[in-house]
């Protein structure tokens, strides 16, 4: 399984779902994603910082793949990641970009010119753009596309992908130092650390209660892809993060994500199951991941106990984390949906 699959967005904005709370108060049995469904109205934005960015350029840094590389103009940003379109904003840098990936799906960004699928990127609709930076993930590719933008002479950094909390910090700093805005970094990490933290203060099986088993599928019923997600998924940390025990990972998964067996599922057993938004659609709905085969027959299928995050954030590791961690905490634990 390509490796841009357990970052794919990352989305990010996050999910949904009742270990306690999965049935409204009139017995209807509507269950955490199907109340995520109903808040995906809400506007889906990034919240830049109030400050007002002051660049310090040229910035010279070390991509993740090697280049030294000095950035000179940011008058013109391409981040070919949803993740770091998002960081960019949030570092109050979105007047300045001019194209996304796909899976940048926040408002701020929703009109800009798409450049990327799946981490795959066309070379040419990028040079189009006559960008001043370019920034990817090492997950980015083809390697050809990306060796064409920097043999154009572009600015070109690589990051290392965030796969867990801990990446989060890093992953904001080292952004801002590539476009000469550290302070605004700065500011941002703290920002993001003290909104985490404050999610993490109250957290019901942080206190004795039982640790809620989860499962991470990723789902395309269009293309029957129906996986079930290992240590290696992306996923893990924040639902360790929630109190969760990441039933993949403990049933013995080492790899990112497996094809879908009962067999699987059962050794699994979760208590719950965490599924991205668009995938849960793709199947339709919840009553329609109940005749994956296994997943009727779990603790989790039993309760219609259903976790949907937009596939935009959930995996992005970034500023807007502690709302993926929160909705995920409300919803576990019937707090907040």
């Amino acid at each position: 399984m390509p490796r841009s699959l357990r970052i794919a967005g990352a989305w990010a904005a996050v999910l949904a779902l009742g270990l306690t709370g999965c049935q409204t108060s009139d017995g209807s049995g509507g269950t955490g994603a199907e109340k995520a469904q109903a808040k995906a109205a809400a506007p889906d934005r990034v919240e830049p910082l109030k400050t007002r960015p002051e660049p310090a350029l040229p910035a010279t840094v070390t991509s993740a793949d090697g280049h030294e590389v000095t950035v000179r103009d940011t008058s013109r940003i391409v981040p070919l990641t949803g993740s770091l379109n998002e960081i960019v904003f949030t570092l109050g840098l979105g007047k300045n970009v001019v194209a996304r990936d796909i899976t940048a799906t926040f408002d701020q960004a929703e009109k800009l010119p798409v450049v990327t699928r799946a981490h795959d990127v066309s070379a040419e609709s990028v040079l189009s753009l006559r960008p001043t930076v370019v920034l990817a993930d090492t997950t980015t590719g083809p390697a050809e596309a990306v060796d064409q933008i920097r043999d154009a002479g572009i600015p070109l950094v690589v990051f290392d992908p965030a796969k867990g909390l801990g990446d989060v910090s890093p992953r904001i700093a080292a952004v801002a130092k590539a476009l000469g805005v550290e302070k605004s970094g700065a500011e941002l990490t703290r920002r993001t650390e003290r909104r985490i933290a404050a999610v993490r203060e109250d957290i019901p099986a942080d206190k004795g209660a039982k640790k809620p088993r989860v499962a991470f599928l990723y789902l395309r019923g269009s293309a029957s892809v129906y996986l079930l997600g290992g240590r290696a998924s992306g996923a893990s940390s924040l639902l360790e993060a929630a109190g969760a025990v990441d039933a993949g990972k403990e049933s013995g998964l080492k790899k990112d994500f497996t094809a879908i067996t009962s067999e699987a599922l059962a050794k699994a057993a979760p208590d719950a199951i965490l599924v991205m938004r668009k995938g849960l659609d793709s199947v339709d709905g919840v009553d329609g991941l109940l005749k994956v085969p296994g997943v009727a027959e779990t603790p989790a299928g039993l309760d219609r106990r259903i976790v949907s995050i937009d596939d935009g954030v959930l995996l992005n590791y970034g500023p807007r984390t502690d709302q993926v961690l929160k909705s995920l905490v409300d919803q576990l634990y019937g707090g907040g949906e």
